[in-house]
């Protein structure tokens, strides 16, 4: 029986690493249609900004509530799937709770911490669910938030509740086993939280424990990598790419804005500050009208997006009513790449397939509404950066279409004829500041 379960478990974890290999690779490969940028400054600051805010999520304490919550699955998550380690020894060696014997009294009370956090975990989720399903948060159905990234959320949610039922009732029928005189359960002293189960458990025959807590070993354990596998296809493949995302984040102040290098060299060029560039092989493009205009770490912020929607709840523009959402931004550059991700996959004309992110996915309305306030940015808790695809959006209608609104483009030949918004000439550059 124990060579079949290590062959049965060897073929799942293989399945699994297959599928998350090539999903990965695919998200790669995506992330990588967008422009080289060397990132590669100030690696002491980067580095603490990881740990602070990815790994120490000290943004997300500005709303204290849902982070705490939010701090209890992240735990679990990391700490509980330390048990995982000796699930995955187990499921290849044919053994049961190999670390038992190893480790003696630390593994009750290691085994006591896991399952507080299952507890945890377990009421984190049901609240989570209750603010977005019957308290209906507004930040969790607004436009963007559509049935699929809705279910999503709550997809995630269930699956992790069921999978700490999985731990606590694996436990409960393990003590029983346990106190039965089963050879093959190696004691492991009391456990307090499953021990709340037993009772439901206890008038089961020993098989039918045994057939209980395989059932929950394995539920656990592939729900584990099955969980894996769906995260690359959610908004959840934030627990994996806040760490790069928050490493590779600006670290200019918040009102800095990148000037243009093209455009730099030009006007220094101008005003004999520096030689004249060399003419580009081919033209370059002002500005994103799609995903290739971005750069790299802007296709991975939208990966890396949380879709908490804290980014549209602080912008002054979407709480005035206009159509502008700093999370719809994101969704939608994941959205694009995603899409040109399987048209590459299929031999499908990728980027050339008609369809371009301005216009068939964010509208110049929405740009348009962005007062570059930075608010968004402010308020993201893994340092996305909405803001920097915005200005890039719009860098390219202004410059490449000249289709800004009239009063933009009024003021932009003002500004360059007369070197001030208004319509004065320069001599009387000073008067209208009076």
């Amino acid at each position: 029986m124990a060579i079949v379960q290590q062959i049965v478990f060897l073929a799942t974890l293989g399945i699994a690493g297959y599928l998350i290999r090539k999903r990965v690779l695919r998200i790669r490969g995506n992330i990588l249609l967008g422009k080289d940028a060397s990132i590669t400054d100030r690696k002491d600051q980067r580095l603490k900004n990881m740990l602070l805010v990815a790994f120490g999520q000290k943004k997300m304490f500005k709303r204290w509530i849902p982070a705490t919550l939010h701090f209890f699955i992240y735990a679990g998550f990391l700490i509980i799937n330390l048990e995982v380690l000796e699930f995955i020894i187990d499921g290849l060696a044919g053994t049961h709770r190999i670390f038992a014997p190893v480790l003696g009294g630390a593994y009750n009370f290691l085994m006591n911490g896991f399952e507080f956090l299952a507890v945890a975990v377990l009421a984190a989720c049901v609240i989570f669910l209750i603010r977005r399903n019957v308290l209906k948060l507004p930040r969790f159905h607004s436009a963007e938030m559509t049935r699929w990234p809705r279910m999503d959320a709550n997809l995630i949610l269930c699956i992790e509740i069921a999978l700490m039922f999985a731990i606590l009732f694996m436990n409960a029928s393990d003590q029983l086993l346990q106190s039965r005189g089963h050879e093959h359960y190696t004691p492991t002293g009391p456990l307090f939280f499953s021990s709340f189960f037993m009772p439901v458990l206890q008038s089961l025959s020993t098989t039918g424990l045994e057939v209980v807590e395989r059932f929950c070993w394995w539920f656990h354990i592939v729900g584990i990598l099955g969980f894996s596998v769906y995260i690359t296809y959610s908004k959840h493949l934030h627990i994996f790419l806040a760490f790069p995302n928050t490493y590779y984040a600006t670290l200019e102040a918040k009102g800095h804005i990148n000037n243009m290098p093209v455009v730099t060299a030009e006007v220094k060029s101008m005003l004999g500050l520096a030689p004249a560039p060399a003419a580009p092989a081919m033209p370059g493009r002002f500005g994103a009208k799609d995903i290739n205009d971005l750069s790299w770490n802007n296709l991975m912020a939208a990966y890396s997006c949380t879709e908490c929607g804290r980014c549209t709840s602080e912008c002054p523009a979407n709480l005035t009513g206009k159509r502008l959402s700093p999370r719809k931004i994101m969704m939608d550059v994941r959205d694009r790449m995603e899409d040109v991700g399987k048209s590459i996959e299929k031999g499908g004309p990728g980027l050339n397939d008609g369809k371009t992110l301005l216009g068939d996915y964010i509208t110049k309305e929405e740009i348009n509404a962005c007062t570059s306030c930075n608010a968004c940015v402010e308020a993201c808790p893994v340092l996305i950066n909405p803001l920097e695809i915005i200005l890039e959006l719009r860098r390219f209608q202004a410059m490449e279409e000249s289709s800004s609104p009239q009063q933009w483009n009024s003021m932009f030949q003002n500004i360059e004829t007369s070197f001030a918004p208004w319509k004065f000439p320069a001599s009387d550059r000073f008067n209208w500041a009076k």
